[in-house]
């Protein structure tokens, strides 16, 4: 289709953002538009904002009034603390996207949706395959937060998409969004100066770049697929390696302790360490991208091992630190002769360093 309008939620937030604004540079696309409840904070282009809530009946008024064909649903958020408090963030991922639905079921000129999902859907857990694929389900479902509400939202998609056989449904669970710029609780915790891991275990982890993220959103409103595609870069990157690619240390804790130090980070705003992501840190997770390529037609630019590089390479490293200081202070002390007549530095790291 050309010359198409397209609504996009949740452009408060960076990704949102990012997305609408690539949408807009869409030469088949002639319009899109903006809602959140928030106007965004960075530049949107040539993006029309319009301030509703999807959790509100009027977003309805919005879609017949703009003659809105393509939906692209961002307002799924993984943490409380960017909704205020864990019930408003359950009544905007899970509400919100009924009221949503809703309002695309009644009205006629909408042709496509596009819903940005998430692979924390499979959950995390001891008995999980090695590769989930679209048509497995959880070993472990969601009994509460981000991870049952992305199951919630999934069934409603569905059931809109019977009882809309007409509209084009594409849903994206994407792995974890990672980059430069990504603030989410993956992001948080791999930003801590000490990383804790879980002890005895070293989960495989799979990232997508924000690019591809981008290019993927774009790509799926251009092919207007109908289905479920996991969306991942090529390869696993194990937690050991991506604490050497950071250069930071990390502190092992038995996972019994993980509670309340997600507590004392959540406190502290520097991290948000949910069940759902203390399980992923514990035994991690892949999916299986064969139908993103054979049949969504979509090939990430980034690995998971380059998108973790490129997030890796903005952080300043911490590990080592005492080893550096010291180090540095030797060069600066004076030479003294030892009896063997050597020269040595004043200062010997004899035995290594503690700290």
């Amino acid at each position: 289709m050309s010359g198409r309008t397209v609504l996009v939620t949740g452009v408060s937030r960076d990704l949102g953002r990012t997305c609408a604004r690539s949408l807009a540079s869409d030469p088949s696309v002639e319009r899109v538009i903006g809602v959140d409840v928030m106007p965004p904070r960075g530049d949107i282009g040539d993006v029309q904002f319009i301030r509703a809530d999807i959790r509100n009946p009027v977003i309805a008024k919005v879609i017949a009034r703009e003659d809105v064909d393509t939906v692209v649903h961002m307002s799924v958020i993984a943490t409380p603390g960017s909704a205020g408090a864990r019930g408003t963030m359950k009544e905007l991922n899970v509400i919100g996207t009924m009221q949503l639905l809703a309002a695309c079921q009644k009205a006629d000129s909408v042709r496509q949706l596009v819903v940005k999902s998430t692979t924390t859907v499979y959950g995390a857990s001891s008995g999980d395959p090695a590769m989930f694929t679209e048509d497995m389900e959880p070993r472990r479902p969601g009994r509460s937060g981000y991870a049952k509400d992305v199951a919630e939202v999934e069934g409603y998609v569905r059931g809109f998409a019977r009882r809309r056989p007409d509209v084009a449904v594409t849903t994206l669970r994407c792995a974890n969004v990672i980059g430069p710029r990504v603030v989410s609780p993956v992001t948080g915790y791999f930003r801590l100066p000490v990383i804790p891991t879980v002890l005895g275990f070293d989960p495989r982890l799979q990232f997508l770049h924000e690019h591809d993220l981008n290019r993927v959103l774009r790509h799926a409103v251009a092919s207007e697929v109908h289905g479920t595609f996991n969306i991942a870069g090529d390869g696993v990157l194990m937690l050991s390696q991506a604490l050497r690619r950071l250069q930071r240390p990390g502190v092992p804790l038995p996972g019994i302790a993980f509670g309340g130090l997600g507590s004392a980070l959540r406190s502290t705003h520097l991290a948000d360490l949910s069940p759902e992501l203390v399980a992923f840190l514990t035994y991690g997770r892949g999916v299986d991208t064969t139908r993103m390529r054979d049949e969504l037609g979509f090939e990430p630019r980034y690995s998971t091992a380059e998108a973790f590089g490129e997030f890796a390479s903005t952080l300043p490293p911490t590990g080592g630190r005492t080893e550096r200081v010291l180090a540095a202070v030797a060069e600066r002390l004076p030479e003294v002769p030892d009896p063997a007549g050597d020269r040595t530095p004043a200062l010997t790291l004899a035995g290594g360093t503690d700290g």
